[in-house]
């Protein structure tokens, strides 16, 4: 195949798996977009909310996704996909049947496992079609499917959910991407030539041996994925932004899940954007890594994502801080993703990946959402002023560890394993 049409195959491919990730991210997203509906309706207490979008669905995400990423170094990834997504998006539309806590946390349980199986397998196929040197656009462009999906949920909590109720919308964007995984099994399944020339499909054991090996062989790895993490501490704290607007900032629900949609898509958009296309800008120019164009980046943030929690909403600085907040969060997925890719060898490329979203989920937005509910109910218990408040600024803090945790990994050194670019 000549390399323009390689090219376009494989920018075919990351518009199909990026639309994938937007429809990922808007079922995952419905919760938070619809509670201040969800919430009053079903009773729920803060805790109880933040279990529900926080371990109850990532327990079941983290842990299948670590499965699924070995899984996917072994399979058919394309055929993967689709089958994940079919289940997902069933039991998204299932979910509108929920009446109280428990009838709610089952099938979100197994809307994660189905969820788990797709940004493993899609950074794996984007990796064998374009080289170490492209893929901080390609993973970024693929993340642009968070702000879009998030920005997407809220649109559709802010616009459908007054018309049709929260549970007609469940209904109506499951069936949407029941529908939409029959695309995927077009595909055909390429891997990169290295591995395809090695015959028979790695065993399991294999997989996790070298994965194993390449993990403690490289404490930038590790670094990085300690970053992550800490970063996931504010993004898990985030699930209560809609709460927080409206039950202390005084905006209307609907109206502010709208305002907030088109602030995620726009500026999260143009976050993704940046953190690619910078990113790969930055190693080129500077010799440094991306690593350290993470630590400048959280840097310049941070005094306004701290304001953000604190300013009066009257004041035009607060939704110049929410275009920041949503900006930084496009911008963290293209440069930390390719970089976890170049620590890592190919053939084990999505078994990292999975480690690394499980990290993301079980520990930082564990940590993020459950302790963020816990202490909201905790700080209104005591009467303490806007809990919500002062919850998201405290997380906030906690988020600025990753500074140092990038900064630990730059000066670390270079990847102790190399991949080899894509052909």
């Amino acid at each position: 195949m000549a390399a323009d049409e390689r090219r376009g195959a494989g920018h075919g491919l990351l518009v199909l798996l990026t639309l994938m990730n937007v429809l990922n991210f808007v079922d995952r997203q419905l919760l938070s977009s619809f509670a201040n509906f969800i919430v009053p309706d079903l009773q729920l207490t803060n805790t109880e909310f933040g279990l529900l979008t926080g371990l109850v669905f990532i327990a079941f995400y983290a842990v299948a996704g670590f499965f699924m990423g070995a899984l996917a170094d072994m399979v058919n990834r394309p055929r993967l996909i689709g089958l994940a997504m079919f289940a997902w998006s069933a039991l998204t539309a299932a979910s509108g049947l929920a009446r109280n806590f428990v009838s709610l946390a089952i099938p979100r349980m197994f809307i994660g496992v189905g969820e788990s199986a797709l940004t493993p397998t899609a950074m794996s196929l984007l990796a064998d079609r374009y080289p170490l040197e492209k893929r901080g656009f390609a993973a970024g462009f693929y993340y642009m499917g968070v702000p879009i999906g998030v920005g997407v949920s809220l649109l559709v909590a802010g616009f459908l959910g007054p018309a049709i109720g929260w549970r007609n919308c469940f209904y109506l964007l499951g069936a949407i991407g029941v529908a939409f995984s029959l695309v995927i099994f077009q595909v055909k399944e390429t891997r990169a030539p290295r591995l395809q020339a090695q015959g028979e499909r790695p065993k399991l054991s294999v997989l996790l041996r070298v994965f194993g090996t390449a993990l403690a062989a490289s404490p930038a790895l590790q670094l990085t994925i300690a970053g992550g993490v800490v970063v996931h501490f504010l993004l898990g704290a985030a699930a209560f932004d809609q709460l927080w607007l409206v039950r202390e900032r005084g905006f209307e629900r609907a109206e502010i899940a709208v305002i907030s949609g088109l602030i995620a898509c726009v500026a999260g958009v143009a976050g993704n954007l940046f953190g690619g296309v910078a990113v790969d800008r930055w190693v080129t120019a500077t010799g440094q890594s991306r690593q350290m164009f993470m630590v400048w980046v959280l840097l310049a943030l941070l005094p306004i994502n701290l304001t953000y929690r604190l300013i009066d909403p009257d004041s035009v600085l607060f939704w110049v801080c929410m275009v920041v907040a949503y900006f930084q969060l496009g911008a963290f997925y293209g440069p930390t993703f390719s970089a976890v890719q170049e620590l890592c060898p190919a053939e084990v490329r999505s078994t990292v990946v999975a480690f690394y979203i499980m990290s993301l989920n079980v520990v930082g937005l564990g940590v993020g959402i459950t302790g963020s509910g816990i202490m909201v109910d905790a700080l209104i218990a005591r009467g303490v002023p806007q809990p919500y408040s002062w919850t998201l600024f405290s997380f906030t803090c906690l988020s600025a560890l990753a500074i140092l945790c990038y900064l630990a990994a730059a000066r670390v050194g270079k990847p102790a394993v190399a991949t080899p670019a894509a052909t």
